[in-house]
């Protein structure tokens, strides 16, 4: 995958690529977790002047991934709906590059997610791109499957 090409810009995420993308998403979660991880996240969350819902596209225009970006407490967003189509090496990471930039346009100290320990690639995505693990948080409390991380914008 070319990402000199690749396209990035908030959408709506009840569009149909977006809904596409994260019913993909949905899917290889509950494969690797049991858990498609839909409880977790309301479209309304992502919409909003300190939030957004971006797509990653590449250069025939098809939608190849997405995240989302919510406001959480004062001066910390969540990252939510982190997805890369199989295949396409570093969209995830131009996704994420561009929430981080996004949400420290916006004020945000931080950002906060959380993953599922068995899911070791999205573990291992996160602390290569400087989150560090910190205290459960939210509905993940007391969760021995979740783990969540941090990074300092």
């Amino acid at each position: 995958m070319n990402t000199s090409t690749l396209q990035l810009r908030k959408e709506d995420p009840a569009a149909a690529d977006s809904m596409r993308l994260m019913e993909e998403l949905s899917n290889a979660l509950e494969a690797i977790t049991g858990d498609s991880g839909k409880a977790s996240f309301d479209a309304a969350d992502v919409i909003g002047p300190a939030a957004c819902f971006v797509v990653a596209r590449d250069d025939s225009g098809s939608a190849i991934g997405c995240g989302a970006l919510r406001p959480l407490q004062p001066g910390v967003a969540e990252i939510k709906r982190m997805y890369a189509r199989h295949g396409t090496a570093g969209v995830g990471s131009a996704v994420l590059r561009f929430l981080e930039t996004e949400a420290a346009a916006s004020g945000y100290q931080a950002l906060w997610l959380e993953t599922r320990l068995v899911n070791r690639r999205a573990v291992d995505f996160y602390e290569a791109h400087g989150y560090t693990r910190i205290a459960n948080y939210g509905k993940y409390i007391g969760n021995p499957l979740a783990v969540c991380f941090e990074k300092q914008l």
